[in-house]
């Protein structure tokens, strides 16, 4: 492996890659390869299979693969003899195939049919005990499924399984010890509680994707494309899954029968469980379907967003209306900030690290930057409110929120002003980026776990 590696970097170095460039890269050539040659490959092996993911985005290592690739196979054991794919290795190929398809559509399944089990227990989705259980446990209806899912894919020991199974258990305790108090709705601190555990356990998802591989770059910032592509994919089952709903009612409406109980409480909850486990796999299997569509997307909504952002800090300035703090407002204004980092993030996973600076660079930059200054508007809102009325549940895990997400945004547009002035590799800006997921984890277990007992779990 490392004589593989060796060739790789010295045919780097001959287009004009230093050594300090070519480090981030290396990780993402050798962590890969390890880990396939670890579960029974071989060195050559494993190599063209993590070559063929970094050949994906980044162009010289396309060259060499396209070069190399032919002597490379040749390596492999009996390749010589039988440099056509044997049947048997098609047929174990077509067979693990069918067998990882049989347990998505377990998994699916299970996890549409758990989304309706509290029926029999009496909380009926539609009822005011039920919606609150579910309120309490959403993420549990689908998340452990999906962990699992990547838990045998990416074939974890018992040890590393019993370390994923404890964010669960925890975030299953918090979310239904607590005695909330429930006085014709939902307590503040019961909704923040619902809201944060989803974040922390995504995070818990990512160690079962990554597979051991969570402390590297590399690792988070596939498990960030994964994120990425996922919703994608989601959102065009969606769209498929209300055409479809449109045309049964209007199928058996022709015929003189109302089927909008049975979609709306037995159908649609189930289905939107299952299609989470099915768009992972998606993910997982069409991969290069998204390389090319994800880099696009984020290519076109990355200036809009720009634009939308300026046009409403031009608005406020013009008119000299200053932000609501009402919690409706501050929500809004959180999701607008997550959708930019989103966004950075996802234009951080989708570019080559090797090319330079560019146009879209500077509007990536843009976009940060005028989502710090909408930022600080929304914290200079919060903390007058707070200043005015006192703290609250809701304003707390507001202002501490935007601070996470303003230190998040300010360390990425310095970095990223650094890398555009040539005083520092785009590969400081992914660590940064990459490292700084954990705090988010952090901040949603101190909200879930920690303000409900603070603010008397009203």
């Amino acid at each position: 492996m490392d004589e593989l590696i060796a060739r790789w970097r010295d045919y780097r170095r001959c287009q004009g890659q230093t050594d300090s460039d070519l480090v981030e890269l290396e990780s993402r050539l050798r962590e890969p390869a390890a880990a396939l040659q670890a579960a029974g490959l071989s060195a050559a092996e494993a190599f063209l299979i993590a070559l063929n993911r970094l050949a994906a985005g980044d162009a010289a290592t396309r060259d060499f693969a396209r070069e190399y690739c032919r002597e490379l196979w040749e390596l492999t054991p009996d390749a010589a003899a039988e440099p056509a794919v044997e049947p048997s290795v098609a047929a174990a190929t077509a067979a693990s195939w069918r067998v990882e398809l049989a347990v998505v559509i377990g998994l699916a399944v299970a996890a549409g049919a758990l989304i309706q089990a509290p029926r029999l227990f009496g909380f009926a989705l539609d009822s005011a005990e039920g919606a609150l259980f579910y309120l309490r446990n959403a993420p549990f209806f689908v998340l452990p499924f999906l962990a699992g899912y990547f838990a045998w894919k990416r074939r974890l020991n018992r040890v590393q399984c019993l370390w994923l199974a404890l964010p669960f258990v925890a975030a299953a305790i918090i979310a239904n010890i607590y005695p909330y108090e429930l006085d014709g709705e939902p307590a503040a601190t019961l909704l923040l509680t619902a809201l944060h555990l989803p974040i922390f356990l995504w995070l818990a998802v990512g160690l079962a994707y990554t597979g051991g591989r969570w402390r590297s770059t590399a690792g988070r910032m596939d498990f960030i494309r994964f994120s990425g592509e996922l919703l994608i994919y989601y959102a065009l089952i969606a769209m498929g899954g209300g055409l479809l709903t449109g045309l049964t009612f209007a199928l058996f409406y022709a015929i003189g029968l109302d089927v909008a109980d049975f979609v709306g409480i037995w159908l649609l909850p189930g289905c939107a469980a299952g299609a989470v486990i099915v768009a992972a796999w998606l993910v997982e299997s069409r991969q290069r379907v998204m390389e090319n569509l994800a880099p696009l997307l984020a290519r076109v909504f990355i200036p809009l967003v720009a634009v939308m952002l300026l046009a409403f800090l031009t608005a406020m300035v013009g008119t000299g209306r200053g932000v609501d703090a009402q919690r409706e407002a501050l929500i809004g204004f959180d999701l607008l900030l997550v959708l930019v980092l989103g966004l950075v993030l996802y234009g951080i996973s989708a570019r080559r690290p090797q090319d330079a600076p560019n146009l879209f660079d500077w509007l990536t930059l843009l976009l940060i930057i005028s989502a710090i200054i909408a930022d600080g508007v929304a914290l200079s809102a919060i903390a007058a409110r707070i200043t005015e009325f006192g703290f609250s549940a809701n304003k707390t895990a507001a202002l501490g929120e935007n601070l996470i997400l303003l230190v998040n945004l300010a360390g990425a547009a310095w970095l990223y002003l650094q890398f555009l002035r040539g005083r520092a590799n785009f590969a400081v800006l992914e660590r940064w980026q990459t490292a700084y997921l954990p705090v988010y984890a952090v901040w949603a277990v101190v909200v879930a776990g920690g303000f409900p007992p603070l603010f008397g779990f009203n």
